[in-house]
Parts: structure tokens; C-alpha cells; sequence
């Protein structure tokens, strides 16, 4: 890291990281030209780096990679969760090398360059890193600039003054314009995602779109529901002329009390109807809110693939996929509500669940895209909820 203002860029440099507290970190860009602010944040994932750019939960952010090979393994068009990516950025280890994988069908530089998003290689990630985890997020501003000039002052600038996520409703920016259904399933190798395979006598589910992950929708079809999804902003009567048997609530980027101004009403609304509710995510958080409960802005998140979470039920342990700066509070549960997952990690709640109505959320992402399958009997349970009502 340099110093502090230091404004020489080094030889060869041809891109900045410019934090907000006035740290400069130069490197290698790669990917598009130009410069965008936001938070950054560390993702501890080994693959999935695809998927992890094009999640619409990262909107507003700028991703630091802990594992040091980002990219070499190039991409491919069905590695994605959304039709573009949502993070502003990349910062990796090493140099992007050619791709040497079967699949890929695009270098990793020419495909955010496509997609106008901005990389930074050769950086001390791990030094990165430990900044986060000693000061928490920061703001930042990452530019990329072929022949290497930087206006420090002005990036410097636009970093200080940017707001930060707290209090940032993202979600309508990220979410759907207008109501669609969803049939396709999951992915298999040498077939690709399988198509129109929603059952068509299966239980209606409703999922309001906070910044939603396709595999997400995959996961609900393939335990049998028909899915509708709806924009964020989607009023009760919008939800209930589909006529649904289960209400779903996405992921997705901001904060969440931020977005609750409009959604946590709508919640509320169906909870009186006692049909069944699943969150994931942002979803969780706004079911906790919902019920009363609070969420905070997390000292440094949790985002990785390899996140362990105690099943209090059985004591099982869950390895899983996460991407979140925010949590609800446990000790704001109201009494008609328990915890049913913490994080190994720093022990946050990573689960909920209604002791009087069919509801229940998790913080983290069961849909394994990427990350592990051990959730994936969430989906079982939601649809198993709905066929019982």
C-alpha cells in the first residue's frame, strides 16, 4: 500500500484503488476503463467468481478476492445470476491469465470490459483484507487508466463524499420492472439448465424480486413449485391476484431498513394470512423486520462460499454460501419467533423461524450458486409447507 495522498503512480501501474480514509493502492487494471465508487468488501470463495459478479446483492460494491487465481479459468454464458454484473469491481492477486477451462468461451478481462466493469490485479489482497477485517468496510473509489494518469484529488474526493450503504435502499434499482413467471431448472453438465420443467400441478409461489438470483428460481422449480416473480415494490394485491400458496422473499443489495420502508407493510400483510413465507438473505431480514425485530450494519460481512452455520435444531453443522454486510439483532426477536441458525464465525444469526404460522428465512444463500449444497432441503421444506396448507 502506499502512502497515504501519495499521488505518483508507480511504474507501470495502470489502476487504483483510492480509499476514502486516504489509502492508495496501486495495480494492474484490466476489464473496462474508467473508474466507479463504492464499498469494499472481501469474498473468501474459490470459484464461482461468475456468479459472484453478476449476484444482484453486490450492487454498490467492490469485491476484494481473497483467493489469489481470479479469472483464469475465463467464462461462459451460463455462469450467471443475472443478465449483468452487479459489483463494480474486481480486485485479485495475480494477473489474469489465459482461460484453461472446457467451458469457457470468453477471457475474464474481455468479458468485464463487455460488461463496463472495472479490474485490478497484482494487489496484496491478504493486506487488503486484514484492513477490512481492522476497520471495517471501506469506501472507495477503483479506476483503471491505460496510459496510468489518475486525478488522485478527485477520486479521493468522490470517495469521501459517497454515502455509503447504510441507509441505501438498492434493491429498486436491481429489482425486476414487471411481474414474469419463471420454469427452468437446475444445471446439469453436457445438457446446460434444463427447461420449462416446472410441474405444472405444483404449489404457487410468489417471489418479490429484491435483486433475486436465477439459481434461486432453479431451486424452487426443481421441488416442484410454480413460480411468479414480482417486482420489489409489489403491493398486496398485486401478490395476491397470482393466487399463490407460498410467498418468497430474495436477496439483494442495500439496507435492509432502508428497503423495509415499502416491503416490510406488504409482509406484514401476508403474515396475517398464514400462508407459508421463505426468506433468503436480504429476505431474512425482511421477515425480521416484519415481526419487530432490528437489523445493524456488520463491522465487515460475511461473503464466501465456505461460511460454517450450526442447525440449533440437531447441532448439525451446515457449510454454506454467503453475501451479506447486514444482520438482524437475535436479542430483538419478538417472543413468537426463535433463532434456528448462528454462524460458527461470530455467532450472528443466520436463521429464523415463527413459532405460530408457517415462516422461516436464513441469512445465507442455499441455492449453492456458488457454494455448497448442504441447505438445498430448504427448498423441500418450503414446498413441503405449502402442499401441508
Amino acid at each position: 500500500m502506499a502512502e497515504p495522498h501519495s499521488a505518483r503512480a508507480p511504474s507501470g501501474a495502470t489502476g487504483v484503488l483510492v480509499l476514502a480514509s486516504g489509502e492508495i493502492i496501486w495495480g494492474k487494471g484490466f476489464g473496462a476503463e474508467g473508474d466507479a465508487v463504492g464499498e469494499v468488501c472481501f469474498n473468501t470463495s474459490i470459484t464461482g467468481y461468475q456468479e459472484i459478479m453478476t449476484d444482484p446483492s453486490y450492487a454498490g460494491q467492490i469485491i476484494n478476492f481473497t483467493f489469489p487465481h481470479i479469472g483464469n479459468v475465463g467464462t461462459n454464458p451460463e455462469d450467471i445470476e443475472a443478465n449483468n454484473p452487479h459489483a463494480l469491481g474486481a480486485i485479485v492477486r495475480q494477473d489474469v491469465t489465459d482461460p484453461s477451462n472446457f467451458r469457457a468461451t470468453q477471457h475474464f478481462d474481455a468479458w468485464m470490459k463487455a460488461n463496463g466493469r472495472i479490474g485490478l490485479s497484482g494487489v496484496d489482497t491478504r493486506a487488503l483484507t486484514r484492513l477490512i477485517r481492522l476497520k471495517g468496510a471501506p469506501n472507495a473509489v477503483i479506476a483503471h487508466s491505460a496510459n496510468g494518469e489518475f486525478d488522485i484529488p478527485t477520486l479521493l474526493a468522490r470517495g469521501k463524499v459517497w454515502p455509503g450503504l447504510e441507509g441505501m435502499d438498492l434493491a429498486k434499482d436491481v429489482t425486476s420492472l414487471q411481474s414474469y413467471g419463471w420454469e427452468d431448472g437446475l444445471w446439469t453438465l453436457g445438457q446446460g439448465y434444463a427447461t420449462s420443467t416446472a410441474n405444472p400441478d405444483g404449489p404457487k409461489v410468489v417471489a418479490l424480486d429484491y435483486g433475486v438470483k436465477r439459481n434461486i428460481l432453479r431451486n424452487l422449480v426443481d421441488v416442484g413449485a410454480r413460480v411468479t416473480v414480482v417486482p420489489a415494490t409489489a403491493t398486496m394485491d398485486d401478490i395476491v391476484a397470482h393466487q399463490p400458496d407460498g410467498l418468497f422473499l430474495s436477496n439483494g443489495p442495500g439496507d435492509p431498513a432502508a428497503t423495509g420502508e415499502y416491503a416490510v407493510p406488504v409482509i406484514k400483510a401476508w403474515l396475517e394470512t398464514k400462508k407459508p413465507l421463505f426468506g433468503i438473505c436480504l429476505g431474512h431480514q425482511m421477515l425480521g423486520l416484519a415481526i419487530g425485530a432490528k437489523t445493524v450494519k456488520m463491522h465487515q460481512g460475511h461473503r464466501g462460499a465456505n461460511h460454517p452455520v450450526k442447525r440449533l435444531s440437531d447441532g448439525a453443522v451446515e457449510i454454506t454460501s454467503m453475501n451479506h454486510g447486514f444482520a438482524v439483532e437475535t436479542e430483538t426477536l419478538p417472543a413468537n419467533a426463535k433463532a434456528t441458525h448462528v454462524s460458527l464465525f461470530d455467532g450472528s444469526l443466520c436463521g429464523l423461524e415463527l413459532s405460530d404460522q408457517p415462516a422461516f428465512s436464513v441469512q445465507y444463500h442455499p441455492e449453492a450458486s456458488p457454494g455448497p449444497q448442504d441447505s438445498h432441503y430448504l427448498f423441500t421444506k418450503f414446498v413441503g409447507m405449502m402442499e401441508t396448507k
